[in-house]
């Protein structure tokens, strides 16, 4: 068994250590365990042309036209039975390297495209993508912060999973932690996460959340998109929609079970979505010949970007 342990923070700083803690103790429970520490890699940012999803749905296998080390680094990911990612908190959220990976996985990793670009494929021929993405997979992670600023994390980094359908087993973030090496009872903490993992990865069926209870009682969540003279509520991450209350002096939020074949995570809900997709691109594809699209299209042409001098 594989565990690939990810560190986003600067090099040999409080996030390498807690990812080496928590993949200590996934050695210490029988694993193979490796190390990636991101801010040695070159990882470009996504430029959204969508050449990957193009290619993945029209059969031709996956391809993205940046030249880095994200390949590498994706085939790391695809290859471990689990994951943890130790991230430091920026702004309450994710890093920017974080959110950058999380760009670059996109709509090429989602486990819903891939398996219609199979198919695809299958029917006509064409490059099968790597099966290794629709293999199950167990992940986990770690939110370092230098104060109690978090509130947007633990959402943030669970927005990785969703889109491969990787199962989250810690989702856990540690405030005031700069000195978190020297706080044992913490410290244990980390090390039960990769504990976890491996359990975790040895019976992914039997396998579930570890973490702390969130209000929403599918993906945990606790982020809500709440809207202005409604009762409706949003999750922020998984996209049920339904009703949060608190009458009973807990948060509580509650949707109609229909709502579970809609959500962000499961493969009825990345059907419809990728049907939408689908429908909006096929619509815009024949606007954008009209006269009247070129024509609005041109007439805010009327200023270049700047161009930094050297």
């Amino acid at each position: 068994m594989k565990i690939l342990g990810i560190s986003f923070g600067t090099k040999n700083g409080t996030n390498d250590t807690m990812c080496k803690v928590a993949l200590k103790g996934a050695k210490d429970s029988g694993a193979d365990v490796e190390f990636i520490q991101m801010s040695s890699l070159d990882i470009k940012h996504c430029t959204g042309c969508c050449a990957c999803v193009k290619t993945l749905l029209s059969g031709k296998g996956s391809k993205c036209v940046l030249k880095d080390d994200f390949e590498w680094l994706l085939d790391k990911m695809k290859d471990a039975d689990g994951i943890i990612v130790s991230d430091p908190i920026f702004e309450e959220g994710a890093s920017g390297l974080f959110h950058t990976v999380m760009d670059r996985f996109g709509p090429r990793i989602d486990k819903g495209n891939n398996i219609i670009g199979t198919k695809v494929a299958e029917a006509t021929g064409g490059k099968i993508p790597d099966q290794r993405i629709l293999k199950d997979k167990v992940i986990s992670f770690m939110g370092i912060g230098g104060s109690d600023w978090g509130t947007r994390v633990q959402c943030e980094h669970a927005m990785l999973a969703l889109v491969p359908m990787w199962k989250i087993i810690d989702n856990a973030w540690f405030p005031w932690a700069k000195e978190l090496i020297m706080d044992d009872e913490r410290l244990e903490k980390v090390r039960q996460i990769g504990i976890n993992i491996v359990e975790a990865a040895k019976d992914f069926e039997k396998s579930t959340y570890q973490g702390e209870e969130g209000v929403c009682p599918h993906c945990h969540n606790k982020l809500f998109y709440l809207e202005p003279y409604s009762d409706k509520a949003i999750c922020a991450l998984c996209g049920i929609v339904g009703k949060v209350d608190t009458s009973s002096g807990k948060t509580v939020f509650t949707f109609p079970e229909e709502q579970l074949g809609h959500a962000h995570d499961t493969l009825p809900g990345k059907f419809i979505h990728g049907d939408d997709i689908k429908r909006m691109e096929t619509h815009y594809a024949e606007v954008r010949k009209t006269d009247a699209f070129k024509e609005r299209k041109a007439s805010y042409n009327f200023i270049e970007p700047l161009k930094v001098n050297n």
